[in-house]
């Protein structure tokens, strides 16, 4: 409807009050509900949603927007824009220090602070910081930790209230404070697609809306070569080391709705660029070339490992000479007596590969003697003395390693000692002193940590690949251990096919083995697997939580915590990973009024949560903290603004507040997420609604997550649908045909 020519429009409502606390903050939009005290006490609060970006709990806010009515809700208050007023009361004072709002000062010190100074305590902290000294208690560590903490919180609310122009949520806002510091805001407004690059969190597309709302152009190429590298990096993200080209242009073409000539142009001159993308010829899916597009760092990546494992390969030394005319039938029969078990032959071969060869590939599915062989050719090397290094991408993967070999084994980024920005202690000119690295759960290796790892291998040293190479593949890019498998590789493997007699008699293995073999599992008359029907997906989604918190706990007597692990297809959706974490929190962790908790966008962190590290932080812990690690919130402090996990790996690593995007609750996981890890027992929905992830490899892998029990809860059409369908395609990668075809750079 169009207003009449002399209408104005509608005035803005001011309303003023203290932000008491906030029911819901979506940490992608900043969308807020909130409830405040307009100063007619806390019985009476009022609600207000929107863009309080920023907004702290027990700040006085001057909001300005449009009162509304919510049929659920009554009476409400939508925020367009609001400003921080300072308190003017000694109460409001104390509730605006003790919200946490200022690192070092809690509730208890707030009442001190304020007792003290009264009316005059804001102005004190801004202007003589010093002073606050003479409070009981405050000694000049904290007092210098607070008056940090106060200038650094005024500036990121300059930069937040500049954000919030650009809508740009709170958590956003911090980091790129963290960042940038004072030049935030010069950056975000001549640069913005670098945020894309440098801030984790920001990817192309937030870019590109500040852009837009700071006046860059669509057509800009500056933009465009943006999108062409955002492209490239969501292809990685799918495990893709390149595109080919033609599709790298369609995809530009479509994200950024610009001419196709613009997206080539702007491609041509990126391929110039040193930092840019490379463009190289190489075969595509039915062995025509195609022009593979890469990012620099896995172009460089590629070419490395595929030189480094044929340098290993190669290479006349050998640091295990004792091996190369060893009598192999008194050694093995030496070996059988120490372990009271006689090889099959298969795990002879592999023994006797591992032990000659400088580089070799063991795989085979669950229940084969893939750890008894891997046990074999440690104790073997230890017996003729040889340096044994062992390592697992994942924590809980190392434990198991260690408690097979009876041998120290950690994680790889442990191992190399990955520094902050991802560069790692051992490398070429610095290598490992081992000489024999074997690594287990290698499905998992990506091209940039496989690139690491093997650098690191000393000239003449040993290295052994142990995986199951049915199972899903890396979450980064790459397919490491299929292609060193490929047709033509020059590295050596066994594959391990005969299940042993005591695996058959295992409900779990027999299964595992039928659904990778396209047959249905066996659901009845097991005592370690089990099918609960559930044709409707939120019913079956709070099947999945009765029976892993209540039902396998009170049968089979496991920590529901600890022992099992629901393994969703997919985060979204009814029976997804991230509804199902809220359920089964509710359910194993319940809120308890004498313990404090942190709410942080939509989640709640408690003490006792089971929570995973959804990003590579080098940063944090001894040796950085990476994707997929698990464990338990032990402590969280509202004073501090920090909550410690312990890991999986027996570390106690702090989170500041601000750093809780990098947590998520882990009480259900992705299949994804959850490789290389094993668990006594895994519940694993499998509804319709997940219909596009439903794949035989991906149902396989959640199967041998399992030591004791597997329960699948869902339909029987959604399982068949998993157990027929085999993954489409193979992904971009071209170190299958860089290692057959010889080194073609270092």
């Amino acid at each position: 409807m169009s207003h009449p020519a002399n209408s104005e429009p509608r005035k803005l409502a001011v309303l003023e009050g203290v932000l008491e606390r906030i029911t819901f903050a979506s940490e992608e939009t900043g969308y807020t509900v909130a409830r405040v005290d307009t100063g007619r006490g806390a019985a009476d609060l009022l609600t207000v949603v929107g863009a309080l970006l920023g907004a702290q709990v027990g700040e006085s806010l001057r909001m300005e927007g449009r009162w509304g009515s919510h049929p659920q809700y009554g009476k409400q208050f939508t925020v367009e824009n609001y400003t921080t007023v300072l308190p003017a009361t000694v109460q409001g004072i104390r509730r605006y220090l003790g919200s946490g709002l200022v690192k070092g000062i809690g509730p208890v010190f707030a009442d001190r602070i304020t007792q003290h100074f009264g009316l005059d305590t804001l102005r004190i902290i801004e202007e003589e910081p010093k002073r606050l000294i003479e409070v009981p208690g405050l000694g000049p560590k904290r007092t210098r930790r607070i008056a940090e903490a106060w200038e650094e919180q005024k500036a990121i609310k300059e930069v937040m209230l500049f954000l919030q122009t650009v809508q740009v949520s709170t958590s956003i806002a911090v980091r790129i404070y963290k960042k940038y510091g004072d030049a935030s805001i010069s950056v975000v407004k001549s640069e913005p697609y670098r945020l894309a690059a440098d801030v984790w969190g920001i990817g192309f597309l937030t870019a590109d809306r500040i852009a837009q709302s700071v006046g860059i152009p669509h057509d800009s190429p500056e933009r465009v070569k943006a999108g062409l590298q955002y492209a490239l990096s969501q292809s990685t993200d799918q495990g893709h080391c390149f595109l080919p080209q033609e599709q790298l242009i369609a995809d530009a073409v479509k994200l950024l709705q610009v001419d196709t000539g613009l997206v080539i142009d702007c491609l041509a001159e990126l391929a110039g660029q040193e930092e840019g993308v490379v463009r190289e010829q190489v075969p595509g899916a039915d062995g025509r070339p195609v022009t593979a597009v890469y990012l620099v760092p896995f172009h460089r990546a590629e070419l490395s490992l595929s030189a480094q494992l044929l340098r290993l390969l190669r290479t006349p030394e050998d640091r295990m000479p004792a091996f190369r005319d060893v009598a192999w039938d008194k050694a093995l029969g030496w070996l059988a007596g120490r372990t009271g078990t006689e090889l099959a032959p298969e795990q002879k071969e592999a023994v006797k590969l591992a032990l000659t060869r400088k580089v070799a590939v063991l795989t085979g599915g669950p229940g084969c003697g893939k750890s008894f062989t891997v046990r074999s050719i440690v104790e073997l090397a230890r017996a003729k003395h040889a340096k044994v290094v062992l390592a697992a991408p994942t924590g809980r993967a190392a434990k198991r390693l260690a408690e097979l070999t009876g041998a120290e084994a950690s994680t790889v980024h442990r191992l190399l000692e990955l520094k902050p920005g991802g560069d790692a202690a051992y490398d070429r000119e610095r290598p490992l002193d081992a000489d024999l690295v074997v690594v287990d759960e290698a499905s998992m290796l990506d091209l940039l940590l496989a690139n690491k790892l093997v650098k690191a291998v000393p000239e003449g040293g040993h290295l052994l690949f142990v995986g199951d190479v049915d199972q899903l593949p890396s979450v980064g890019a790459g397919e490491v251990l299929r292609d060193l498998l490929g047709d033509g590789s020059p590295v050596p493997a066994v594959r391990l096919t005969r299940i042993f007699r005591q695996a058959q008699q295992s409900g779990v293995v027999t299964n595992a083995h039928r659904i990778n073999a396209g047959q249905p599992p066996v659901t009845r008359d097991l005592k370690d697997f089990f099918l609960f029907v559930q044709d409707d997906t939120e019913e079956a989604g709070r099947l999945t939580v009765d029976v892993a918190a209540r039902r396998i706990p009170d049968r089979f007597g496991l920590d529901p915590r600890r022992d099992v692990q629901v393994l969703a297809p997919m985060h979204r959706g009814p029976a997804g990973a991230g509804v199902l974490n809220g359920l089964l929190q509710q359910a194993i962790t319940p809120g308890r009024p004498d313990l404090p908790e942190k709410r942080f966008g939509g989640r709640v962190f408690r003490v006792g949560d089971k929570v995973t590290q959804i990003r590579n932080n080098y940063d944090k812990g001894e040796n950085g903290v990476f994707n997929g690690t698990v464990g338990v919130v032990t402590a969280l402090d509202p004073d501090e603004q920090r909550l410690t996990v312990r890991t999986d790996e027996d570390e106690e690593v702090p989170y500041e507040f601000d750093e809780l995007d990098e947590l998520a609750h882990a009480y259900a996981v992705t299949i994804h997420r959850s490789q290389g890890s094993e668990y006594p027992a895994v519940v694993i929905p499998v509804t319709t609604s997940a219909w596009m992830m439903l794949q035989r490899n991906l149902l396989y892998t959640a199967v041998t997550r399992a030591k004791r029990l597997v329960v699948l809860v869902g339909s029987r059409r959604a399982l068949g649908q998993a157990v027929r369908t085999v993954s489409a395609g193979r992904r971009c990668t071209a170190l299958d045909f860089r290692l057959t075809s010889g080194p073609a750079g270092g």
